[in-house]
């Protein structure tokens, strides 16, 4: 596999780690995730980096399979800039 790639793919995975580790040891409510702003910055900067780094893999190689790899881009986009 091509190296950046594989950077780029453990961009993802930490990311999802990052996130899932906000909430540890509290429900995942989304009235409370709402009112947490520091929570909520953390999550969409997490958000904005998987994105991107889906959007690299793919510029990279086209055929690199990603489930939902254009909603994934989109979320990052309407993030960064909503």
């Amino acid at each position: 596999m091509d190296p950046e790639i594989k950077t780029w793919l453990f961009d993802v995975l930490q990311s999802i780690a990052e996130i899932e580790s906000y909430f540890e040891g509290r429900p995942k409510r989304f009235d409370d995730y709402i009112t947490d702003i520091k929570t909520k910055r953390a999550v969409e900067r997490d958000i904005e980096i998987i994105g991107e780094a889906v959007n690299r893999i793919l510029k990279k190689d086209k055929d690199f399979k990603i489930e939902n790899a254009q909603k994934i881009i989109g979320a990052r986009n309407r993030i960064a800039h909503g």
